[in-house]
C-alpha cells in the first residue's frame, strides 16, 4: 500500500500528516524545529519523530513518499544530505512558499502573496512556481509586519526632526520607547518579530500617519502582484496574518480567492500527486 507524507516545518516546529493513496488522513503529529540548514541533526530526529507518530500502527517509515516543505531548504547541499539519511521511500524537499503555493492553489495558475512577519510573493502558471521576494528585513520583506514597524519607527524619528508632521501615534510611539534615544536603541537590537509588534497598531489606526503608511505598503504588494501578473488577471489568494487587510486594501484588482488548503495540505497533496516542484 501506498502511503504519503506531507510535512511542514520551520525554526519553531513541524507538522506532519499522513494520508493513503486515496487522500484519506490516516494520522497527523506536530513536533520541534526543523531546519535542516542550521541544525540537520536535530531537523533529521524531530522529523522522523513526527512522520513516526503520524504513521502509527499504518507501516513502516520505509513505505512513505514524502515531501517536506522545511527551512533550509533553499541551501541545495543539506537538502540533498537530509534526503540521503531519511529512510523514506522517496524524499523531495521544497522551501515552506512551494507548499504554501500548492497548498492554496494545488494545480490552479494563480497568484499568492503570503504576508505576514515577513513577505514573499509567488505565482503558478501549468504547476510552475516562479518566487519572488522573500529577502529578509534588511532587503526586503516589503509590506510585512517587520517592515510595517520598522517603517513606523522611522517616520516617528523623521517626524520629532522636522521632515514629516508628528501625528499623536508617532509622538505616543515615541513615548513608549522612552524618547528618541529609546528608538534608536530599540532598533539597534530589534528582531524582525519585534519591529512586526507595531503592526497591529498600523491596520487598527486612523492616524495619518498610520494611513500614509499603509497606502505605501498596499502599494508595493500591488507592484508585486502586478509584476508576477504579466497582464494577465489571475486570481490572487492572501496567506499570513496581514493577508486579510491587504485584500480589502486592494479588493477590485484582481479576482481574489480564499486559499484551498494549508502549507501541511499542499504538502502532502505534492506527495500524493507526484508534483516535482
Amino acid at each position: 500500500m501506498s502511503l504519503f507524507l506531507g510535512l511542514d516545518g520551520g525554526g519553531t516546529g513541524c507538522r506532519a500528516a499522513v494520508a493513503d493513496a486515496s487522500g484519506r488522513l490516516l494520522g497527523s503529529a506536530t513536533g520541534g524545529p526543523s531546519n535542516i540548514a542550521s541544525d540537520p541533526a536535530g531537523a533529521r530526529a524531530n522529523i522522523l519523530a513526527v512522520a513516526a507518530e503520524a504513521l502509527g500502527s499504518h507501516g513502516g517509515l520505509s513505505d512513505l513518499h514524502a515531501v517536506l516543505g522545511v527551512a533550509g531548504a533553499n541551501v541545495a547541499s543539506c537538502a540533498a544530505q537530509m534526503i540521503a539519511e531519511l529512510p523514506f521511500a522517496d524524499t523531495r524537499i521544497v522551501s515552506d512558499a512551494v507548499i504554501a503555493v500548492k497548498g492554496a492553489l494545488q494545480a490552479g495558475d494563480g497568484v499568492v502573496a503570503a504576508i505576514g512577519t515577513g513577505s514573499v510573493f509567488a505565482v503558478q502558471r501549468a504547476g510552475a512556481i516562479r518566487q519572488i521576494g522573500g529577502s529578509g528585513l534588511v532587503l526586503g520583506d516589503e509590506a510585512s509586519g517587520a517592515w510595517l514597524g520598522r517603517a513606523l519607527c522611522a517616520r516617528a524619528l523623521r517626524a520629532r526632526d522636522g521632515f514629516e508632521p508628528e501625528t499623536p501615534l508617532l509622538s505616543d510611539l515615541i513615548a513608549r520607547l522612552g524618547g528618541t534615544d529609546g528608538v534608536i536603541r530599540f532598533s539597534l537590537s530589534a528582531r524582525p518579530v519585534d519591529f512586526a509588534d507595531f503592526a497591529p497598531l498600523l491596520v487598527t489606526s486612523s492616524d495619518p500617519a498610520t494611513l500614509a503608511l499603509m497606502r505605501e505598503a498596499a502599494g508595493e504588494v500591488e507592484a508585486y502582484i502586478n509584476l508576477l501578473q504579466q497582464g494577465q488577471n489571475l486570481p490572487v489568494t492572501f496567506l499570513g496574518g496581514l493577508g486579510p487587510t491587504y485584500a480589502g486594501l486592494l479588493d477590485g484588482r484582481w479576482p481574489i480567492r480564499p486559499a484551498l488548503g494549508s502549507g501541511l495540505d499542499g504538502a502532502l497533496w505534492m506527495a500524493r500527486q507526484g508534483v516535482a516542484a
